[in-house]
């Protein structure tokens, strides 16, 4: 079992966008020094939700400033941008750090971001297949050419090639990983034809991930991936982690701040061509989040992780540790899950 931290660069009411950005460097920094495995790095666009509207070039800073630390998008978001541009900037962060950056990506949703970005609604209703299989051809290949309905272009050479590895920092793999973010069946079914892991949401439960799991390995075996490529699959969950010494202390330290910071930054999603989207109570939501994830004293908290590995097979623990808001919580809240939690988990 590894675990990482999830990082929103959430903006919290009354804070400042470069407040928000300080904590999570911090935070991976402190990640790092706790012993965490990963921190994977959340992207948005114009919201206060998250305030990293570029999830790589935050990673490229933050694999700049660790040594071990496993640095992941969750996720770029690709109908926003070229797949070929994503995937030069993925293989110069895999080559020059080493193998250490992991590339999550997904669709996002129907925002007014595409429009800013001039890739249009079909880009996010219908393009994320063509862009995922570009993306990694690009990742896979030494030469790339496309005729498809969104990228057409003549064979050009991929440079830097994601297999070449820097002689001071050698790395047994070929390319980055590639993570996807899945929350329907069809896209579970285009991860596990591609062999690609998931990365699964914070608003499901255990039930549900197992569920999904389920699903990725009959299309995974279907599709004739190998076995022992379905078997070692390493899907990664986000949850939230708050840890107190009573677990009533966790939550009420939760409750007391993340109603705001939803509410601000979830009313502030626009859709692109209108459309009605219904957001989730703030309030209801954060007592969901502290029931389904480790939320309570350190013993709870391994428990909780322990039995949801159990439960779906997920071997990988992306954690939101910055629900408090405060940059001092927040780091002893990191340090503890390095200290006081991995090491039952061992």
């Amino acid at each position: 079992m590894r675990v990482g931290s999830f990082v929103l660069a959430a903006q919290f009411p009354g804070q400042g966008q470069g407040e928000a950005l300080h904590r999570a460097v911090r935070s991976a920094e402190v990640a790092e020094e706790a012993g965490l495995d990963a921190v994977w790095l959340a992207e948005h666009h114009f919201v206060p939700y998250g305030t990293c509207p570029s999830a790589i070039t935050l990673a490229a800073l933050l694999l700049g400033r660790t040594r071990r630390l496993r640095v992941g998008t969750a996720v770029s978001v690709l109908p926003t941008v070229h797949p070929v541009a994503l995937g030069e900037q993925a293989a110069l962060l895999h080559v020059t750090s080493g193998g250490r950056f992991s590339l999550g990506v997904g669709r996002g949703g129907p925002w007014v971001d595409l429009e800013v970005f001039g890739t249009g609604l079909e880009a996010y209703e219908k393009g994320f297949p063509e862009s995922l299989d570009l993306l990694l051809r690009w990742l896979r290949e030494p030469s790339v050419t496309a005729s498809g309905e969104r990228f057409t272009f003549r064979e050009v050479p991929v440079v830097p090639r994601p297999s070449e590895a820097l002689t001071e920092t050698p790395t047994e793999a070929e390319g980055p990983e590639v993570v996807v973010a899945c929350t329907s069946p069809a896209s579970i079914r285009l991860a596990a034809e591609r062999g690609l892991p998931m990365l699964l949401g914070m608003h499901v439960g255990d039930e549900e991930k197992a569920e999904m799991v389920a699903l990725w390995q009959r299309c995974a075996r279907t599709a004739g991936r190998p076995g022992e490529e379905i078997r070692d699959a390493a899907h990664v969950s986000a949850g939230v982690c708050q840890i107190a010494d009573r677990r009533t202390d966790a939550v009420e330290a939760l409750l007391k701040t993340m109603p705001g910071w939803l509410k601000q930054g979830l009313d502030a999603h626009v859709t692109v061509d209108g459309r009605t989207r219904r957001m989730r109570d703030p309030l209801e939501y954060t007592e969901l989040l502290c029931g389904l994830h480790p939320v309570g004293t350190p013993r709870l908290c391994a428990d909780r992780l322990a039995a949801t590995s159990e439960r779906t097979g997920v071997s990988r623990f992306a954690l939101l540790v910055e629900g408090s808001g405060d940059l001092a919580a927040t780091e002893e809240n990191v340090r503890r899950l390095g200290t006081e939690v991995l090491p039952h988990l061992c």
